[in-house]
């Protein structure tokens, strides 16, 4: 006769080691809510049983006299730990969904060998739940350390950016756009501006932000410091214009965003890979999309280490490998961004080794250029592939499922993710998600990424000069840019100077396509400080020149043999006018 039980019973076979393992791992996660026992001590309570069901599957028998075995019994046991109920309920109710599980469970019963050796691969000896306390921890220190370089470095250079004084400045962008859009204005442009946006309030925000962003590196985990940092940020993004517009400002607020609303609960791991996937993936794909033929030859890293907006010193030496070893590079970085990203999703010992690849790519980005805090906010994310053991933990977990809202919240951003791709891959808005993209696109909480989709082989630099009389002319130098070819490439990252970073983009182009460039021109004539703080110093400090121009120089790394003799960083060949010379007298005829 059958025995009663008080709660579900799992009996296995106790002699395979592929059963030993993940048996182990159902009774971490279920804890106290059912019994485990090998057949061979528990299979005489239980003469009903076919000896030989042991040996295909393992068999769950319920307090209610019924017994499951396969796929359905494995499903039902992990709905008894908190969270792990979704396989049952796709079992029950996906169409196709039971049979294709089934099928799978009979193929690995059948090579339990092979797939106890691939266990042990991917997972290792014991498969434990994993926990991420220390984890979150970890990242959130990172991440408010990135806000403090964001609002820190923002900070000095807010007023001569986007001040009443400033090149663009924010409450010229608030009027044009209530002008514009009226109240539709509020919700296209989010910021907190719209009540003040003096310079006090501009500097008040970002020295707020860095002060909560102090608190969350020192540990203070409440919601309400990480909404003042998205909030604050959100709204500094808003009215930055050209100045803010750099994808780590978007990856920002968007992990910013993930970190408030899914806090320290399981899926918050789940979300912050999907943003680590996102980035990369689609920063491999675009330069494939893009058809430049310098990714598709894998000539792009000959040009990209002294072609780039920052370099560091470490990229006068890195450009200076030969051809071949720049081609392995560029292979090597294909590799990491298409192939690796999907490593993101498998399972433990995998993703460690796809974190691995993905860190040392960002390493290498990190010692060669200048790109502000973008390479450490990545490198946060990688820690969502590593769990608490990394720092020496295994502990007990106590599993929580996420709240339904959670739960619908994470499918919106993942479908809006998946909207933002298709529209990367096909160049085509996909049905029925356009309006919503354009709805929540204001508050950067599903961003596309994708950095050099065309890799640029000249590097044209921008000189601003001003004059007194027309024919002696006077550089104004900025602080970081390549300007005296003796200088050397300078470290600033994660301190980002946004009107060097702007000025790299305004020569990819003209000064008509700039209309921020011909306002700094202006500010230049009028003298105003803010903006003059930009550069590294003012040549007219009594006076402003009466005349500007911008001349455009053509920059390359020297040679070897070059800096030998010259002990120069940089050659330059002259390219004539950017913009011709021009009086103040030039604005006023053209009425600005």
């Amino acid at each position: 006769m059958d025995t009663r039980l008080e709660r579900p019973l799992v009996l296995f076979d106790g002699r395979c080691g592929f059963c030993k393992i993940w048996v182990e791992y159902a009774r971490r996660l279920t804890q106290n809510s059912a019994d485990y026992a090998p057949a061979a001590e528990r299979a005489q309570d239980f003469p009903s049983i076919p000896e030989e069901a042991y040996a295909r599957s393992v068999q769950l028998l319920l307090p209610g006299g019924e017994r499951l075995e396969g796929a359905r019994a494995a499903f039902t046991l992990l709905a008894l730990a908190p969270g792990k109920g979704w396989l049952l309920r796709l079992y029950e109710s996906l169409p196709g969904f039971a049979p294709v599980a089934e099928a799978a469970y009979r193929l690995i019963a059948a090579h339990r060998n092979f797939f106890s050796w691939l266990t042990r691969v991917a997972f290792g000896a014991r498969v434990v739940p994993l926990s991420y306390d220390r984890i979150h921890g970890a990242f959130l220190r990172l991440l408010g350390f990135c806000y403090f370089c964001a609002f820190a470095s923002l900070g000095v250079q807010i007023r001569g950016l986007v001040g009443e004084e400033g090149i663009s400045p924010a409450r010229r962008l608030l009027e044009a756009a209530s002008q514009a859009l009226g109240h539709a204005a509020l919700w296209r442009l989010p910021t907190l501006f719209w009540l003040n946006c003096s310079d006090t309030a501009l500097e008040a925000a970002c020295w707020l932000g860095a002060s909560v962003a102090v608190a969350v590196i020192a540990g203070m985990r409440h919601r309400a410091a990480l909404a003042a940092l998205y909030v604050l940020y959100l709204s500094l993004s808003g009215i930055g214009q050209d100045f803010l517009s750099f994808q780590w400002d978007a990856l920002l607020l968007e992990a910013g965003f993930l970190a408030l609303v899914f806090g320290r609960t399981p899926l918050a791991v789940w979300m912050y890979r999907w943003l680590l996937f996102r980035l990369m993936f689609l920063s491999g794909s675009v330069k494939l999309l893009s058809h430049d033929p310098n990714w598709r030859n894998l000539t792009a890293l000959s040009y990209h280490y002294w072609t780039q907006p920052l370099p560091t010193p470490v990229a006068w030496y890195l450009a200076k490998l030969p051809e071949m070893m720049q081609k392995i590079s560029t292979a090597s970085l294909f590799f990491i961004e298409l192939a690796v990203p999907f490593l993101i999703f498998a399972p433990r010992r995998l993703r460690w080794i796809g974190a691995g690849f993905l860190a040392a790519l960002q390493l290498l980005i990190l010692i060669s250029g200048n790109y502000a805090f973008f390479n450490l906010l990545t490198l946060s994310l990688c820690l969502f592939c590593f769990d608490d053991a990394i720092f020496g933990l295994e502990r007990s977990v106590t599993l929580r499922g996420s709240p339904a809202a959670l739960r619908f919240a994470a499918a919106a951003i993942v479908l809006l993710g998946l909207g933002g791709m298709y529209e990367t891959f096909l160049h085509a808005e996909p049905a029925g998600l356009g309006a919503v993209e354009r709805l929540v696109g204001p508050f950067e909480i599903a961003n596309t990424y994708g950095l050099f989709a065309d890799m640029t082989t000249e590097r044209i630099e921008i000189q601003i000069q001003g004059s007194d009389d027309g024919v002696s002319w006077k550089d104004y130098v900025l602080p970081y840019k390549p300007g005296p070819l003796g200088r050397r490439p300078a470290w600033v990252a994660p301190y980002q100077p946004r009107l060097d970073w702007q000025m790299w983009f305004a020569a990819l182009g003209n000064w008509r396509e700039n209309p921020w460039f011909m306002s700094l021109m202006k500010r230049i004539l009028d003298g105003q400080k803010p903006v003059l703080a930009l550069f590294e110093q003012n040549p007219f400090p009594k006076a402003p020149p009466r005349y500007v121009r911008a001349l455009a120089f053509e920059y390359r790394f020297t040679t070897p043999a070059e800096r030998r003799a010259t002990g120069n960083w940089w050659a330059q060949t002259p390219r004539g006018e950017y913009l011709r010379a021009i009086s103040l007298e030039s604005f006023e005829k053209a009425g600005e």
